[in-house]
């Protein structure tokens, strides 16, 4: 990671090259946490799978992550402005928690699970289907320890020119997600279903989030 100072002094090209790795790393660490099996990406899903209301379950999910995540980054971001050391101590515990989160994504690559939408049931209002996605969306402790402090504090360590990229990054990982798992339910019910298909995205996410955890190490100890 660079300093804003340094990130000011490059070529256009490297400038470029080190946004988009930035947005990459944005992306890989959204896509890290936010695939999984759980009530969220249940309910998006089941609602995919019976056509109803898929646009506004989508868009619902992605801006509320992109929402928490861009608070999170601005946040942390200000919080660290106040106190340099800060940074170390954040970066030490975000490489401490995506190393356990790595850890836990390699054993569970271990274990057959699915993720199945519940069926039947009757129609529901527009209304009523949103309220449920911001149920299992926000009334969530996990949500928040994962987009505003953990990516937050990730994407506070980048220089504050390229913060975006990092925002950016990371809430595509939520629309292209839920965006796969809503529009594309019918197609991707048979995968879900299958244990050894979560099993190796699980391996990957999990060796994805060591190397995160290996690159936040280093920030912390060589310093921004």
């Amino acid at each position: 990671m660079y300093s804003d100072w340094q990130a000011a002094c490059m070529s256009p090209a490297t400038a470029s090259s080190f946004a988009y790795s930035i947005f990459i790393q944005g992306l890989a660490l959204g896509f890290g946490l936010i695939v999984a099996i759980g009530a969220q990406n249940a309910f998006v899903l089941r609602q995919g799978l019976r056509r109803e209301h898929v646009a506004s379950v989508v868009l619902f999910c992605a801006l509320a992550d992109a929402v928490l995540i861009a608070a999170g980054v601005l946040g942390m971001a200000q919080a660290l402005e106040r106190n340099s050391a800060l940074a170390r101590v954040l970066a030490l515990a975000g490489a401490v928690f995506l190393a356990a989160y790595g850890w836990r994504a390699l054993r569970r690559s271990r274990q057959a699970h699915r993720l199945e939408a519940a069926g039947g049931g009757s129609s529901l209002t527009w209304g009523a289907v949103v309220a449920q996605a911001a149920a299992f969306t926000l009334i969530n402790p996990h949500v928040y320890l994962d987009t505003v402090l953990l990516v937050g504090s990730v994407g506070a360590q980048q220089p504050p020119s390229l913060r975006g990229w990092f925002v950016a990054g990371a809430s595509s990982a939520s629309l292209v997600w839920f965006a796969l798992v809503g529009f594309g339910a019918r197609f991707l019910a048979p995968w879900f279903a299958r244990p050894r298909a979560w099993q190796i995205l699980d391996a990957t996410i999990g060796v994805t989030m060591v190397l995160l955890s290996a690159m936040l190490l280093r920030h912390a100890w060589v310093g921004s």
